[in-house]
């Protein structure tokens, strides 16, 4: 297949859930297929981007679109928007260079399937168009942006979560309408998106791991214990996550255990996440590696409140072997099982009752690792993107596919 994708942003580093997931499939879908991603991306013009991005993917079309603005003018930017029918998430990443590159592509016949990465990128897309396109959604929008809200106190910035989620509700539902056909990345989001509109195509692909980068090691030995959260820590739900932590549920683990150490472990901290550190609470910022830090955690802890799609972070942990305590949020849409392969908890307390049981009892901690690494084996990218291809394979030819095509449990044995 000759697959057009289009992807708002740059898609290196790989550094978010969003970013891990298209690269990945990128990579894999490019060994049997001709791809060509078209990376587009604003703020600072960046040469090295441009070359390292075709030597990740030879093909890949480079679009600038805009340099910097202050503050300011991007405050007053989002005011400007605000009488647009489209939430500002999708036009700030909507630009006619953009649009003529991409409708000449499908009006040429180029490619046999698009693939539009995210809904940010759709109102790049003609709105009808002569070659088949997929939009891949990683979340549902609508509901990611209500839980913003409802969990916002600043007032200025709820007004402006609720206004935006409003907007992406009635935006998304068109969307889902309007393309040939949807991919969600769980069973949870393709209900989301199917109770918008039933009459959709929705298949279900679910979140991979590179299972090469992150290897099972020897157990910690959880003398002193080391907590871990991995995630980009300038992602609200991630702010909050680690708020929520810090102040209801570490306090009682360091009750028990007073050499425990929390580890913060990812990119960008806000200033809220950097209030955060103490003696025992250790924000790491970038690290070259984030398995080295996993490697050494006991526990891998995931106390989302926020959030959609699936959770990368929490397959990277598990295929390296690692005990989990997660909300129901923070595994939505993955297929584990509370008691099997991870502790799922939705209160502060009995999320801190997770952590201490798993560190208290080598023997249960062993067994969550042993289940862990299991589950993460199942769901190599390699196995995750021959999924993909099969979709959009169908999409091209104009088949449609069953309504239950490829769900997560479809990965597991």
């Amino acid at each position: 297949m000759k697959i057009l994708w289009v992807k708002a942003g740059k898609l290196l580093p790989v550094d978010t859930g969003g970013k891990i997931r298209s690269y990945n499939i990128l990579v894999q879908l490019a060994r049997v297929h001709e791809v060509t991603l078209l990376s587009y991306y604003g703020g600072r013009k960046d040469p090295a981007y441009e070359t390292d991005i075709t030597r990740h993917l030879p093909g890949a079309e480079v679009i600038f679109t805009a340099a910097p603005e202050s503050t300011l003018r991007q405050s007053i930017d989002y005011i400007l928007r605000l009488p647009h029918p489209a939430p500002f998430a999708v036009t700030k990443f909507t630009h006619s260079k953009v649009r003529t590159s991409v409708a000449n592509s499908l009006h040429q016949h180029r490619f046999n399937v698009a693939v539009c990465d995210f809904l940010s990128a759709s109102l790049n897309f003609p709105r009808h168009s002569p070659v088949p396109v997929v939009l891949f959604q990683h979340n549902v929008e609508a509901s990611l942006w209500q839980r913003m809200a409802d969990g916002e106190n600043n007032p200025v910035r709820k007004l402006s979560y609720r206004i935006e989620a409003a907007k992406i509700l009635k935006y998304e539902r068109e969307a889902l309408a309007r393309f040939s056909h949807v991919i969600a990345v769980s069973d949870h989001d393709r209900n989301q998106m199917l109770a918008m509109d039933p009459n959709c195509e929705i298949s279900v692909v679910p979140t991979g791991v590179d299972t090469g980068k992150y290897q099972r090691g020897p157990s910690a030995s959880g003398d002193p214990p080391v907590v871990a959260f991995t995630g980009s820590m300038d992602w609200e739900p991630n702010v909050d996550a680690m708020e929520y932590f810090c102040r209801d549920i570490w306090p009682a683990v360091v009750a028990e255990f007073p050499q425990a150490r929390f580890e913060i472990v990812g990119r960008n901290p806000a200033a809220r996440v950097q209030r955060l550190a103490t003696k025992n609470v250790i924000v790491t910022g970038t690290v070259p590696s984030v398995a080295e830090h996993l490697r050494k955690a006991t526990v891998v802890i995931v106390p989302l409140r926020i959030g959609g799609g699936t959770r990368l972070k929490i397959f990277e942990a598990m295929a390296m072997g690692k005990a989990m305590v997660s909300t129901s949020i923070g595994a939505e849409g993955l297929d584990v099982q509370h008691g099997r392969d991870l502790i799922l908890a939705d209160d502060a307390s009995s999320f801190a009752r997770g952590i201490l049981e798993v560190l208290r009892d080598p023997n249960l901690r062993l067994g969550y690792e042993d289940a862990a690494a299991k589950l993460a084996a199942q769901h190599d990218w390699s196995h995750i993107a021959a999924r993909f291809a099969d979709i959009l394979r169908g999409a091209s030819q104009g088949t449609s596919l069953p309504p239950r095509a490829a769900t997560a449990s479809a990965v597991r044995p």
